[in-house]
């Protein structure tokens, strides 16, 4: 089959939702995601959302602790545009009907997380995420304009690749036509033309073993742009967040949230003794890289797979009104925080890199945008700062809105573009290997590319991802393809990026910590 559509949007999270519900106004809108519509990265975003909303905050204030927990390495513009623009976004997200948190008073009750200078969390007891997406989703689904297709696989971006053309790598050369899709229902591979088409795909946690990601999470977006000859960078930063529920047989894993270390927990060692103050004056509301790599240190220094979080000083009403599903969630596996620690160990959380993508959330590919986390604005530099990712999904969304009613205007269906051919491809026995190949390349990056790294990890993941690659585009070529392997194809592509940046990077900074290069250059 072969679809026409003003605006293609791929994913159904805050960054594609919120895109949606702007640009439908301008044209007819198709929203394809791979599973329910309900789940994306958005739905378990636990913390909240930062904005400036009183003094004595300020927009100055927020910046400052942003580009602080980059390192450095934070695009100051992209930082001004996301924090300025904070305010208005929220009061939007408001209007469509998202619920924050309030006190007595009728004020917002703001958080304050690691980094942060001041209390600026909007959240929504501890699911705010979720209550986000129940927003945002309800709206979309009653606007006449937006088509969401639950359980269609995105599997590649459409570009003059596929009229045989040549193009380089020149910015605007290369044009996006819109994209194959694979009707998981049907089993059929559709042509979507599309104007514009949005990326807003989310992360990539599923490249390791253990992560606070969905397990939709497989880099679909970066690893189609990377395909289609579009830049990527900085994917060598990788943020594990420091708390996620040891529970081994669980995946995803539980996540923690930080909000619980600025409520008064404790990271604690297995015999009860503090050890944050070692690391770091900030004790426990350290930016994320520091106080995951100061757990990682004291989980191989004394030989145990986790530490504590020890929530037992906070007040127990505080818990149950801020923490109630962190609390019935450690309930369910005999674990009472009111009286008892929380085994806690780092997890891939969040991908600072990805799509390359301007001001205008515009990627190197014309007539292809992105938001969210597959998206590399510049906001987070070498460490994203806790709680700034929703709001950046709803700022450059925003701008991707207004760009891209302009661009529709000028854009022109691609009629040429070919249908899928599966000719010659047969279901391969071998297809089993699949879930296989995917648990060696989670053991790799887990064992190689992660916390802490070195020359000789990196070049021994770089050699045997470089093999799985050769098997997997062999299978991939003589198989009916099924959702698994492309999205391992798509796991194989993220690990490559990863790997590659993470090598040709000869200094220590913020997530990318090496013990061949331990000070920054």
């Amino acid at each position: 089959m072969r679809y026409k559509v003003d605006f293609l949007v791929i994913g159904s999270g805050i960054a594609g939702l919120s895109y949606a519900l702007k640009v439908a106004q301008y044209g007819k809108v198709c929203m394809l995601t791979k599973a329910d519509a309900s789940e994306s990265s958005t739905k378990y975003a636990q913390g909240g959302i930062a904005a400036v909303m009183y003094s004595p905050d300020s927009y100055e204030k927020h910046i400052k602790d942003t580009l602080i927990a980059g390192a450095g390495l934070c695009d100051e513009n992209a930082v001004r545009i996301t924090i300025t623009e904070s305010t208005e976004r929220i009061k939007e997200l408001i209007q469509w009907g998202a619920n924050f948190d309030k006190k007595n008073t009728g004020a917002f009750d703001l958080a304050k997380e690691g980094g942060h200078s001041e209390f600026r969390i909007l959240h929504h007891q501890d699911n705010t995420g979720f209550e986000i997406e129940r927003a945002l989703l309800e709206k979309a689904r009653l606007h006449p304009n937006i088509e969401i297709k639950e359980n269609h696989f995105t599997i590649d971006l459409l570009t003059q690749h596929h009229l045989g053309e040549e193009v380089t790598k020149r910015r605007g050369d290369i044009k996006c036509f819109g994209a194959y899709v694979m009707d998981k229902t049907s089993k059929t591979i559709d042509t979507y033309l599309a104007k514009i088409t949005m990326l807003c795909t989310g992360g990539l946690g599923n490249v390791y073993n253990t992560t606070t990601n969905p397990i939709i999470a497989t880099g679909d977006g970066c690893a189609m742009v990377h395909r289609a000859k579009g830049v990527l960078q900085d994917m060598e930063f990788i943020q594990f967040h420091p708390t996620s529920l040891y529970n081994p047989a669980e995946k995803p894993s539980f996540l923690i949230t930080e909000a619980m270390r600025g409520a008064g927990g404790i990271l604690k060692t297995a015999n009860g003794v503090a050890f944050m103050e070692k690391y770091d004056k900030r004790k426990e509301l350290a930016p994320r890289d520091i106080v995951t790599r100061a757990i990682d240190s004291e989980m191989k220094y004394r030989g145990e797979d986790y530490v504590y979080l020890d929530c037992r000083q906070i007040d127990k009403n505080e818990i149950m009104h801020h923490f109630p599903n962190i609390y019935a969630k450690c309930l369910e596996i005999g674990i009472n925080i009111t009286k008892d620690m929380i085994p806690v160990v780092p997890a891939a959380h969040f991908s600072c890199g990805g799509i390359k993508v301007n001001e205008n959330a515009q990627s190197t590919i014309e007539n292809l945008y992105a938001s969210g986390e597959c998206s590399f604005t510049g906001l987070h530099g070498a460490n994203r700062l806790a709680s700034n990712s929703l709001l950046e999904s709803l700022v450059y969304s925003h701008r991707a809105f207004i760009n891209s009613i302009q661009k529709v205007k000028m854009a022109e269906f691609c009629d040429n573009i070919p249908d899928w051919n599966d000719d010659g491809m047969v279901l391969n026995e071998e297809i089993s290997l699949v879930t296989q190949t995917e648990k060696e390349l989670q053991l790799i990056m887990s064992n190689y590319v992660g916390i802490i790294r070195s020359d000789l990890r990196l070049k021994r993941a770089f050699d045997r991802i470089g093999l799985i690659y050769k098997e997997t585009e062999n299978l991939y070529k003589q198989s009916v393809l099924t959702p698994k392997l492309c999205e391992l194809r798509n796991l194989i592509a993220n690990s490559y990026l990863i790997i590659k940046m993470a090598m040709q990077r000869k200094e220590s900074i913020g997530l990318h910590y090496s013990t061949d290069y331990p000070n920054r250059s």
